[in-house]
């Protein structure tokens, strides 16, 4: 790892956000999906340390029905997805990340799963299980707590080769919702069903919906990006 003097000089990389929800009903049940992507004047990247998401606090993430059962993030490192009851999971995700080989910037895509962890404070705390294979194998779990209005995510450092930076991140998708199974138990049955989803609100504020974030990275600098996510489009009735 190399210190954080060694990034003091350099202006924060550049953020980029993507956003979506689908379908795009107002009033009904939806799939909510975040995208970023980093680029940098210098390579390699800096370590992202933070990510603080920001969208419409009257997002119905309460009434979603997601994360029922709740996984102990301890197992989690220890047995992977394994660990985690199936209705634990709130959504998936991918991830580009960096990792320097001498002069060489070598770029590792990686699958990221979401549980539901025990929470303490009311709130819902969440786990993101990142499982890289090559160039570095490894199981990192990142932490997340989803307050009104904005979801914290803290990134721990990950290690490369010895005197070579941390393994940075240059672009991270996330979906909460989408296409999850969960079970209940009906008159002693085990019946499969897929959760609601997250809800729309009933209306749609003028000009759209804003999400936007801030991210933190190892030296402290501190970037900021946002988007629109446009109103559905209204339905014409056919008249006769």
């Amino acid at each position: 790892m190399l210190p954080a003097a060694a990034f003091s000089s350099r202006v924060a990389p550049l953020a980029t956000i993507a956003a979506s929800f689908a379908p795009k009903h107002l009033g009904r049940a939806t799939t909510v999906t975040v995208g970023l992507r980093m680029r940098g004047q210098e390579a390699p990247l800096e370590a992202l340390r933070t990510v603080e998401l920001r969208f419409p606090s009257n997002l119905g993430f309460a009434t979603s029905g997601l994360g029922l059962a709740v996984c102990d993030p301890s197992r989690m490192e220890l047995k992977g997805a394994a660990a985690c009851p199936a209705n634990s999971k709130m959504g998936t995700g991918a991830a580009t990340v960096a990792v320097v080989y001498g002069s060489e910037e070598v770029d590792e895509h990686v699958g990221l799963s979401l549980y539901a962890t025990p929470s303490l404070d009311g709130y819902v705390h969440i786990a993101i299980l990142a499982r890289g294979i090559h160039p570095i194998t490894a199981r990192i779990v990142m932490t997340a707590v989803l307050l009104p209005g904005h979801l914290q995510i803290s990134i721990p450092l990950v290690p490369s080769l010895p005197g070579a930076p941390d393994v940075s991140v240059k672009a991270l998708t996330a979906t909460l919702g989408g296409e999850l199974t969960y079970y209940e138990t009906n008159k002693g049955r085990t019946v499969a069903y897929h959760p609601r989803g997250i809800g729309l609100p009933g209306r749609c504020p003028r000009g759209g919906w804003r999400v936007s974030a801030s991210l933190t990275f190892l030296a402290g600098a501190v970037s900021h990006t946002g988007t629109v996510v446009q109103c559905p489009r209204e339905r014409r009735s056919s008249g006769r």
